[in-house]
């Protein structure tokens, strides 16, 4: 999660500064928020400017979290939707989060073995190598 070293301003910390603390562009921020992906509205300023504040940038790193291990954009929309409507759909969100985590899991499984015919060839290719007939190596095009 989110870890802000400082105390933030009660007023809120402005886009730029909310993008440097979630490692986001203020462009993806916009985003997230036409996209309903935010749980609660973000708070602005007299002159309509954006102001995040520390729930708001936890969440913002949820969504990031949850989108960079492959959820789309419709199911956070569905768990900020969830959690946004409040108690009664806990049930729901759980279910959410267990089919997503399902899914990486088997991602996590399929890199895995992916990772291994990886880690065979290297050693192949050093073996061949140490043996100094890395020549044997099969290369298409070669009798």
């Amino acid at each position: 999660m989110l870890e802000v070293k400082r105390e933030l301003p009660e007023a809120g910390v402005s886009i730029a500064e909310a993008a440097r603390l979630t490692g986001v562009s203020a462009h993806t921020l916009r985003y997230y928020e036409r996209a309903g992906l935010v749980v609660t509205p973000v708070g602005r300023t007299g002159g309509g400017r954006r102001r995040y504040h520390r729930l708001d940038l936890k969440w913002i790193t949820i969504c990031t979290k949850l989108r960079a291990t492959g959820m789309p954009i419709r199911g956070i929309r569905r768990y900020a939707e969830l959690v946004a409507a409040g108690q009664g759909n806990e049930d729901e969100r759980l279910e959410l989060l267990e089919s997503h985590r399902d899914r990486v899991l088997a991602e996590i499984a399929a890199l895995q073995k992916n990772l291994e015919l990886i880690d065979h060839k290297i050693g192949v290719y050093r073996g061949r190598l140490a043996a100094g007939d890395a020549d044997r190596l099969w290369a298409p095009g070669t009798p």
